[in-house]
């Protein structure tokens, strides 16, 4: 655990850990009714990064997450299995760079996915169907032409 905490609290890795807390906050904040998740919509446009068709807010919060999670990580495993000296010094200030471009493609490739769950047909539950997320309350209580 402390090895965790040195990690998240070190440079460059501090710096997603800032973004982090910014976006557990406004998550919290969206979870209390105080703002919206679509907040951000008007004021910026995310299509040429690849990370278009849901709400900014939900794109940066991936993007965020999963740049800690390889900061993070990349820095317990530096930590753990390389020796101090400046090769390891100079691979701590790379690593969480080429984990964010990782974050970014990764980001891009779950919003592919989601687009379709923010699109008009979501609410209608023609989406969820279609990449395969359904409960089971859905699929029992469905009407199907054949009940009518």
């Amino acid at each position: 655990m402390r090895m965790l905490v040195e990690a998240a609290t070190r440079l460059p890795v501090v710096l997603f850990t800032a973004a982090m807390i910014v976006v557990v906050g406004f998550w919290v904040l969206v979870a209390l009714g105080i703002t919206a998740s679509d907040s951000f919509d008007a004021d910026t446009d995310l299509d040429g990064l690849g990370m278009g068709g849901v709400p900014v807010a939900v794109a940066v919060s991936l993007l965020t997450v999963l740049a800690w999670i390889l900061g993070v990580g990349a820095a317990v495993l530096l930590t753990a299995l390389s020796p101090t000296g400046t090769l390891t010094g100079i691979l701590r200030l790379v690593v969480p760079v080429v984990g964010l471009f990782v974050a970014w493609w990764l980001t891009c490739f779950f919003v592919r996915r989601l687009r379709r769950c923010f699109s008009d047909q979501c609410r209608s539950g023609h989406a969820l169907t279609e990449i395969g997320l359904t409960t089971g309350f859905q699929d029992r209580h469905a009407v199907r032409p054949n009940d009518q």
